[in-house]
């Protein structure tokens, strides 16, 4: 099982949302320290400001996680100064709430430059360190939009089935080591983190409390669970998907509410 007390932590979007409150649930469960890697400057300072308020110790970073330079020389510079990473909770994540046809390129490469390269950099960077070393633990915040398809939301989706097939493939390469590497995939449905603001919660899958998420996550890792999804009617969609033909599918899902949850997205 995996601990948190004593380790070394980063997050990534570390200065709001389930960042922040990953970062403040591990210190009080006994983190030796935090790593928080974030764009906000003003947010990240913030943050770090409250949490060294409550003597845990905290290592910011103004880190822009589509720009692979920023992720390099980071990382460097965690690894000489901090030390081993011991978990590294891939969260940084943006969507883009609107038809395919009305995204611009930028929208595109910004989505998938955060939610895709982002994530498989930042574990690149570290991965190394956590294999010699014969232990580690890599936690992806993908998505459920990563198992169904959604209306406005097509490139997240996109996004997320990535994550969910490189997360799941990454695992299988690591436990083929025979050593302590472990890979968590999260699933959440929507969350109330502003990042959704405006969705209309399907049938059968409430809007979620970034409290209760992270308290799953921190669970999930402890345990070394290897795919968390919820809330739990999220459990059913590939076996549905497998099941059932596309189009009664669709009708499911359709008549559940799934494919119009975006129509009235504001966003943050």
């Amino acid at each position: 099982m995996t601990k948190i007390k004593e380790k070394t932590i980063l997050i990534t979007g570390g200065a709001g949302g389930m960042g922040k409150l990953l970062a403040k649930k591990c210190l009080k469960k006994g983190a030796k320290q935090v790593i928080l890697w974030d764009i906000n400057e003003a947010q990240l300072n913030e943050t770090t400001a409250q949490l060294e308020k409550l003597r845990f110790k905290v290592h910011p970073y103004v880190v822009d996680v589509t720009s692979i330079e920023d992720i390099e020389w980071a990382a460097k510079d965690v690894l000489r100064a901090v030390g081993k990473v011991d978990i590294v909770f891939n969260n940084a994540g943006i969507v883009v709430g609107k038809a395919f046809v009305d995204h611009s390129d930028a929208d595109i490469k910004r989505t998938i430059d955060i939610n895709v390269m982002g994530v498989m950099r930042v574990t690149k960077a570290f991965l190394p360190t956590m294999m010699a070393h014969g232990n580690g633990h890599i936690i992806n915040i993908a998505s459920a939009a990563g198992l169904i398809p959604n209306p406005n939301m097509s490139v997240y989706a996109s996004s997320k089935w990535a994550v969910v097939g490189w997360s799941e493939s990454l695992r299988l390469e690591l436990e083929m080591m025979d050593e302590d590497l472990r890979v968590l995939t999260v699933t959440p449905s929507y969350i109330n983190t502003g990042m959704f603001d405006g969705v209309k919660a399907p049938v059968l899958t409430p809007i979620m409390e970034p409290d209760d998420i992270v308290n799953r996550i921190i669970r999930a890792v402890e345990s070394n669970e290897i795919i968390l999804r919820a809330p739990f009617i999220v459990k059913s969609v590939p076996l549905l998907r497998g099941l059932l033909p596309t189009r009664m599918f669709d009708f499911v899902a359709n008549k559940l509410g799934v494919y119009d949850s975006m129509e009235d997205f504001k966003g943050k």
